[in-house]
């Protein structure tokens, strides 16, 4: 339970008894540079996948402007504004990010905004979050399973399948919960309860939704034994969720309503809870109720072989799998969006967790070619699962070219800096750092530019043939057109 040193490393079996303390310091600068170049590879990685997308247009204004809004005005000592959401729902350009989604913790990103203003900055951010918690993960599987099993296990979380979702689809306030939660893990796991509480309270300032998963440390630790913490936690998670979404989303413009995702359990909580109680069997058998759920949690749990299962950590992941698995929001239920990434570390160490519990009821718990065959096929695994997702593209060469681009980028530069612009959804990320930019949808919000893309599909549209209808409808309404290529169409409004 104690953080690895040189003291601990020369303790363990096998150490020779000869062994200089300098000897174990070079060996421990050699492991610091041997993880923190898996970090830099698996950072670059993301980094270059979320930089092609912005570069090639297809990043989209939901979600990189909307974060990009808050993070800027954070930056510039304003609240965070988010307009492009704020008339897309019809509440006003002074609508404010903690209305949406509660992330005051996007506040620490605005001093890397007076490096750089734009988009990038969050991307860059991002992949380096994200690769952050790698040095964590390899210290709790280092004092579990070993030095080897230790570089296995963090390569297949820089491959994971939720993590390379997570950096492929703009930027959002997941890029801060696997470091969160990997300090969380490994720092109680270390007997350094402090930083380990200090992660946990700070996931209640990631997303309004993760007191449950406070809720769910707190279930750990009561199973583990810890049962004053666990009731603490419990008590902190629950106690989180309900003064955001009672009180603080409404202080701040939001509508606790936009979070309701269960009405076909009922119209609120007591009316859910009572709908689960009269059919438990159906309670039971919803978060399996749809072929696209069963097919996200089997890739959930696959890469740990399915031994995460055996684990209590995996208690910390349940209750915001279940928030996924029991709502009405099909994109919840997906692979394909970054939801996952919530909780891909929690089930990674429940997996390395799993297998030394595994071991010890087989009573092998020293066996040291088992620890490192698991390690080596959850490797294996998610190198398996890099061709079905979004790392895969980095190896394509089409991936980096984008023909549309040349248009696109001249669309842009039509614009003046300083304006407000409707934006079609690709085209927002390339506009954001110098203009105002709202959705281009059919409501038109009478922007003085608009830029319109007829010839691919945009949401919100239905349609290229919509969007080519609500360009001629702008045309009747005192619009002039400005630029027009490649489908890409630049109105100035007169």
């Amino acid at each position: 339970m104690l953080p690895v040193t040189g003291d601990t490393l020369a303790a363990r079996p096998g150490a020779s008894a000869a062994a200089s303390p300098s000897f174990w310091r070079l060996a421990l600068l050699g492991h610091r540079a041997r993880v923190g170049a898996i970090a830099l590879l698996a950072a670059v990685a993301y980094g270059v996948l979320g930089l092609v997308k912005l570069a090639t247009f297809r990043a989209t204004t939901f979600d990189l402007v909307i974060v990009d809004q808050a993070v800027r005005n954070y930056a510039a000592l304003r609240p965070p504004y988010i307009p492009v959401l704020g008339m897309f729902h019809g509440r006003g350009m002074d609508y404010v990010q903690l209305a949406d989604h509660f992330s005051p913790i996007y506040a620490l990103l605005a001093p890397f905004y007076w490096l750089h203003d734009g988009p990038e900055t969050l991307i860059v951010a991002q992949a380096l979050l994200l690769a952050a918690a790698i040095p964590f993960i390899w210290l709790f599987t280092r004092r579990v399973l070993g030095v080897a099993p230790a570089y296995l296990v963090c390569v297949a979380y820089a491959l994971a399948w939720p993590v390379a979702q997570a950096a492929a689809f703009d930027a959002h306030e997941v890029m801060f919960v696997p470091l969160l939660t990997a300090i969380m893990i490994e720092r109680y796991h270390a007997g350094r309860v402090f930083p380990a509480a200090l992660a946990m309270l700070a996931l209640l300032l990631v997303k309004e939704d993760m007191g449950l998963m406070v809720i769910g440390a707190g279930l750990c630790l009561f199973v583990l034994g810890d049962r004053l913490r666990g009731v603490l936690s419990v008590a902190f998670g629950l106690g989180g969720v309900l003064l955001v979404r009672g009180l603080l989303i409404t202080f701040f413009g939001g509508d606790s309503k936009d979070f309701w995702a269960y009405h076909h359990l009922g119209p609120d909580i007591p009316g859910a809870v009572m709908a689960l109680v009269r059919d438990p069997i159906a309670a039971v058998l919803l978060p399996f109720s749809e072929e696209a759920k069963v097919d996200t949690l089997f890739l959930m749990a696959w890469p740990t072989l399915l031994l995460c299962l055996l684990s209590p950590l995996s208690l910390v992941a349940l209750p915001h799998v279940l928030e996924r698995m029991l709502s009405d929001r099909a994109q919840w239920w997906q692979a394909d969006f970054q939801y996952s990434a919530f909780t891909v570390v929690i089930l990674l160490c429940a997996g390395v967790d799993g297998l030394a519990r595994l071991l010890r009821l087989l009573k092998r718990p020293e066996d040291a070619g088992l620890k490192l065959a698991w390690s080596a096929a959850a490797c294996v695994v998610a190198l398996t699962l890099v061709p079905r997702f979004a790392l895969d593209q980095l190896y394509h060469p089409a991936f980096y070219e984008e023909p549309k681009a040349v248009a696109a980028a001249e669309a842009v530069r039509r614009v003046p800096a300083g304006v407000t612009v409707e934006a079609a959804n690709s085209v927002g990320p390339a506009l954001t750092a110098k203009a105002t930019v709202l959705l281009w949808t059919a409501e038109s919000k009478g922007a003085p530019w608009v830029v319109a893309d007829t010839a691919r599909w945009e949401f919100p549209f239905g349609s290229p043939e919509d969007q080519l209808a609500e360009v001629n409808k702008l045309q009747g309404q005192g619009y002039v057109k400005v630029f027009e290529h490649d489908g890409y169409v630049v109105l100035r409004k007169t």
